[in-house]
């Protein structure tokens, strides 16, 4: 049987409409982007010889990834990465998949940092996931020293291949929260956490790249969303240093509550910072060492 004859352009064009017909929005980011991924060919090489011949292999291959793709599966699942803060990650579906809005959450971290000085400065990541948030500040901050903690298995091991990629030394907990930490007498300068805070029931209206392939337990965060800052916040306390800082990611609409839990729970200075898109996205507080006043959030 005569092979069929493919080309650069040929695939590309053929990836970008299936894509579109799928209903994919970025369908022709994201056939390039499979493009990149199947073949190692550059932009510039593309461009500078369009209507170069591709192996039916390859091509197969390119086209494989293509009906991935039209069934929702996310781009990063098909390719096992994501960038954030500028470093590659490896991703699953056993993570939540790194997303640029989280990217506010560390800026305000190394901030933190800096200004403290760097030097030995404890950070506990809460709900850590990929460690996407952990090993950028731990990038960006080789001083300060750091410890991932989730409730997944499965995510701590993707936390750690990711360790090992960017070469970055973290310690590792499996806890419900800071259930395991009892008895442990470390005290953090800075706890972060980008917790689940979708309301349960607006999940059924994601996405269906987020609601069928995002694990859901990195999601839900109870009826109204606040479940997890709750407890998170009741609980750091006793794990936190006087003076030291809690960041959360939060999700627009989420800033008064989240800024009245914590208040209510000892921390001082509590501010809500935007992302780019001037939305609501992080909370920042600093612990006045338990000078706590009565909130009817708590």
């Amino acid at each position: 049987m005569k092979q069929r004859i493919f080309t650069l352009r040929q695939i590309i064009e053929e990836g970008t409409e299936a894509l579109r017909e799928a209903g994919i929005e970025e369908a022709a980011l994201d056939a390039w982007y499979l493009l990149e991924y199947t073949t190692g060919i550059s932009r510039a090489s593309y461009y500078g010889e369009p209507d170069r011949e591709l192996e039916e292999g390859l091509a197969l291959q390119y086209f494989g990834y293509i009906e991935r793709r039209k069934e929702r599966i996310p781009l990063q699942h098909i390719t096992k990465e994501q960038e954030f803060m500028g470093y590659p990650f490896y991703v699953d579906e056993h993570v939540l998949i790194p997303r640029q809005d989280t990217e506010t959450l560390v800026e305000e971290a190394v901030k933190l940092i800096r200004e403290k000085g760097g030097g030995r400065v404890q950070v506990l990541d809460m709900c850590t996931g990929s460690g996407c948030i952990l090993l950028s500040i731990l990038k960006m901050c080789p001083e300060a020293e750091g410890t991932g903690c989730d409730i997944s298995k499965a995510a701590l091991a993707v936390a750690r291949k990711n360790a090992g990629r960017l070469d970055v030394k973290a310690e590792w907990v499996q806890s419900d929260l800071f259930t395991d930490f009892v008895g442990n007498n470390t005290k953090f300068d800075i706890i972060v956490s980008n917790p689940p805070y979708i309301p349960t029931l607006d999940i059924e209206g994601l996405q269906a790249e987020v609601r069928f392939h995002d694990p859901r337990i990195a999601l839900d965060g109870g009826e109204d969303g606040l479940y997890f800052y709750r407890k998170i916040i009741k609980e750091s306390i006793s794990h936190i240093k006087t003076g030291g800082s809690l960041l959360f990611e939060i999700g627009c609409g989420q800033g008064e509550d989240v800024k009245a839990l914590m208040k209510g729970r000892g921390y001082e200075s509590v501010e809500i910072k935007k992302d780019l898109s001037g939305l609501d996205r992080v909370a920042t507080g600093i612990y006045n060492g338990g000078k706590a006043r009565k909130s009817g959030f708590l």
